[in-house]
């Protein structure tokens, strides 16, 4: 077991707030982020609508996957929720509450910092209860083209990126990261989301990206040699690390920590879906385990053999009717 994995649940000791923009809306977000019981999940919470519907961060809950993940339950959605659920993964929190009176979370600067600002400020409260690991037995892949996702055993939660753009500014870029608190903190959660100038004047005139401007997205210009930003790049490859922050985010839906290495290649939100849906219906690929510690030594108990109980926990996971595309495989 990797030794930065906490054995308990965590949430925050307080609740702590925000406001934002939508990136796509352009309307103010009011965001707070609330400790909640052991056991309860992410969730987030329209205190906006009638009857103020929560809808839980889980995979099943997602609605679409078109320029950002959207989740929703009825007719209530939450969208542009990665950077968030990346943040809140990142920082080890488990449960929490996320009330916000827009169906969009704040941009924010484009990244995960601010929100790890947030939650460092609320601090984090161990639980009693103890974690329930999903940890990835036999590997397992998604693609679609020439883009690809897969996930493979790992002790610990590991993800390794790779892009390739024809120009002269990303080209080709790589980024692996062993995902701990701190260095989600470090090194992944201040890279910005980003786009080429052409793509957001199309949003816009698409009546898109209307909360878009330098201070939250890279706008990479006309030539593909620069981008418009006058502060420049926070990291020479701040690109890559804004997919890994994706992937961190979206994989936080599958509603418990992972154990295993998650290697996507030009992958996007509807891939990430892609394979977390692949994997949830490959039960003989993952198992749930719970961890304890005596002294210094964390173990691992096989809590549900997934191979058993598939009957009854696939359909939690993947409704009914929800299709995947593209090519999924899980290794023999």
């Amino acid at each position: 077991m990797a030794p930065s994995i906490e054995p308990h649940q965590q949430t925050l000791k307080r609740a702590v707030s925000c406001c934002g923009v939508g990136l796509h809306t352009g309307r103010t977000v009011n965001l707070t982020i609330k400790p909640a019981a052991a056991h309860s999940g992410i969730r987030f919470l329209r205190s906006d609508l009638p009857g103020q519907p929560v809808i839980p961060a889980r995979v099943e809950q997602v609605v679409d996957t078109t320029l950002a993940t959207t989740i929703g339950m009825g007719s209530a959605r939450i969208a542009t929720t990665e950077h968030l659920l990346a943040a809140l993964r990142g920082s080890g929190i488990d449960n929490a509450e996320i009330d916000l009176d827009s169906h969009e979370v704040p941009i924010m600067d484009g990244s995960a910092g601010p929100f790890i600002h947030l939650l460092k400020s609320a601090g984090v409260q161990q639980q009693r209860a103890l974690r329930r690991i999903l940890r990835i037995t036999r590997p397992i892949s998604f693609a679609d083209g020439d883009k690809s996702i897969r996930i493979e055993p790992h002790n610990g939660f590991k993800v390794t990126g790779r892009i390739h753009f024809d120009d002269a500014l990303i080209r080709e870029q790589r980024y692996s990261v062993e995902v701990t608190a701190e260095r989600f903190a470090r090194e992944i959660a201040a890279a910005r989301t980003f786009g080429f100038v052409e793509q957001v004047e199309y949003l816009w005139q698409n009546g898109l990206a209307l909360g878009g401007n330098l201070g939250n997205v890279i706008a990479i210009h006309w030539d593909r040699r620069s981008i418009l930003n006058e502060d420049g790049l926070r990291f020479d490859d701040e690109f890559i690390r804004h997919k890994v922050l994706d992937v961190i985010g979206d994989i936080a839906l599958l509603g418990a920590p992972v154990m295993g290495h998650v290697i996507a290649d030009r992958s996007g939100h509807s891939l990430h879906l892609g394979l977390m849906q692949t994997l949830l219906k490959n039960p003989d690929c993952w198992e749930y385990v719970r961890l304890h510690k005596k002294g210094d030594t964390l173990f691992q108990e096989v809590v549900n053999t997934t191979r058993t109980a598939s009957s009854r926990l696939t359909p939690l996971f993947v409704p009914a009717g929800q299709a995947v595309t593209g090519r999924p495989a899980c290794a023999a």
